[in-house]
């Protein structure tokens, strides 16, 4: 599939428990599959260790790994860092060559119980790297919610059985594999038992959920399940999703289902046709236009994120300005802006490159294109009554993911009604019109 995640991997995430300390770099996946190391590492045993998670989604986010290794040795130079994640799954040679790494665990090594014991890290090999296409099912966990988050992630998917000519990211996380629906429902009961008011489903292909599964279900199915049989939810989220793959009961839940957030993060990629077929991309430019226009048709309030790359190979100036219109044309209101970066090992690092300069040039143009499109849906929503999620003080989120501040007394994780006064440009201002959920 393409970037398998909705925000960029450069704003590193650090938790701590226990003296083990987590980094967690790139997608809501990885989020949870640190929650999950938090909990095998306390079982385990393991004390006085730094957990870097990386991403791999561009060299960026594989250097900024690096430089992050190197920053948490100086911190806590007594501690064992060991690094995992796709980056280290991918390549692990690069991070077991560094002097600051006592161990390198592959993606499908972070998940089992047994490699956290005491005993274990730091013994044996210094590479612990598997191979993550031999994998053939996902292994079952539950945590009880994600360290001083407000909202909670499920893994129900991970892996990819496409091949975007620009995207490492198969090879870090293997084929697709589906969750089954029962152990997805029991994960979101305990999460809306512990607190939590908000679940978001993720995946790398979540879109692909079900196709390895008896009867070949699809998501659709299983979001009506989550919704029937855990009604005390009171949201659920999508992570990003193939804008080719919604299924029929998928689009009925979106209209139908208030509990589901009207927010969409579309994996859109790029607005030209020719540069989608060139990426192996299975959707059109016409597909994702009338995919937004179809979403909006059932439910008005929608907003879409997407990611979008600008300076592919091959992209002359006329194939970047059909990217630019398609921000308006699919009204999108969050817009990640990826300058193309070569990965080595992919398709797309072979093809004639756009200049460097002319990469970082269409990227500016396409987030000053971003910038008025979210100046335009951030208007649109002064005045309205919204229900808001609050995630820290003075800060909260929209069912349609717009950033709202906000002043209340309420818990993070807690749900408010609120009026939408204005906005600066970033978020709105709101103001409380009722007590917390």
């Amino acid at each position: 599939m393409s970037t398998p995640v909705e925000n960029p991997a450069l704003s590193p995430e650090t938790s701590e428990g226990r003296d083990v300390e987590i980094v967690t770099f790139g997608c809501r996946l990885n989020a949870w599959e640190s929650e999950v190391m938090r909990d095998h590492a306390r079982a385990g045993g393991l004390e006085d260790a730094v957990i870097i998670n990386t991403c791999a989604v561009t060299n960026e986010a594989v250097r900024q790994a690096r430089q992050t290794i190197r920053r948490m040795k100086r911190e806590r130079p007594d501690a064992r860092m060991i690094v995992t994640g796709c980056a280290a799954q991918i390549d692990p040679d690069q991070f077991a060559k560094m002097a600051e790494v006592d161990q390198v665990l592959g993606n499908a090594e972070k998940l089992r119980p047994e490699t956290f014991k005491s005993t274990v890290i730091g013994g044996g090999d210094k590479v612990k790297v598997d191979d993550i296409m031999a994998v053939s099912e996902i292994a079952s966990h539950l945590v009880d919610g994600l360290d001083g988050r407000a909202r909670a992630y499920v893994q129900v998917q991970t892996g990819c059985d496409h091949r975007c000519t620009f995207c490492i990211i198969p090879y870090g996380r293997g084929n697709a594999r589906s969750a089954p629906a029962g152990e997805v429902v029991d994960q979101v009961k305990r999460l809306v038992e512990t607190g939590h008011s908000e679940v978001v489903l993720t995946g790398v292909d979540m879109t692909s959920w079900g196709q390895d599964l008896p009867g070949t279900p699809k998501l659709g199915r299983l979001v009506r399940a989550i919704l029937k049989q855990v009604p005390e939810l009171q949201r659920l989220r999508l992570s990003s999703i193939d804008a080719i793959e919604i299924d029929e009961d998928l689009f009925r839940a979106i209209a139908e289902e208030e509990r589901l957030c009207p927010y969409m993060h579309l994996s859109l990629q790029a607005g030209d046709d020719m540069i989608l077929k060139r990426m192996k991309r299975r959707h059109s430019r016409d597909d994702a236009i009338a995919l937004a226009q179809r979403l909006r048709a059932v439910r008005p309030d929608i907003a879409f994120g997407a990611d979008l790359i600008a300076g592919f190979p091959t992209e002359t100036e006329e194939m970047f300005q059909n990217s630019l219109r398609l921000v308006d044309e699919c009204d999108l209101a969050f817009v990640h802006v990826f300058p193309y970066s070569p990965r080595p090992g992919t398709p797309a690092a072979r093809m004639p490159q756009v200049d460097r300069e002319v990469v970082k040039e269409r990227a500016a143009r396409l987030r000053a294109k971003s910038h008025d499109a979210l100046q335009r849906h951030l208007a649109s929503r002064v005045g309205h009554e919204m229900t808001v999620l609050v995630e820290k003080p003075g800060f909260a989120r929209a069912d349609d993911f717009t950033p709202v501040r906000m002043q209340s007394s309420a818990r993070p994780g807690a749900l408010v009604r609120a009026i939408i006064t204005g906005h600066d440009e970033k978020a709105l201002f709101a103001t409380p019109l009722e007590a917390a959920r």
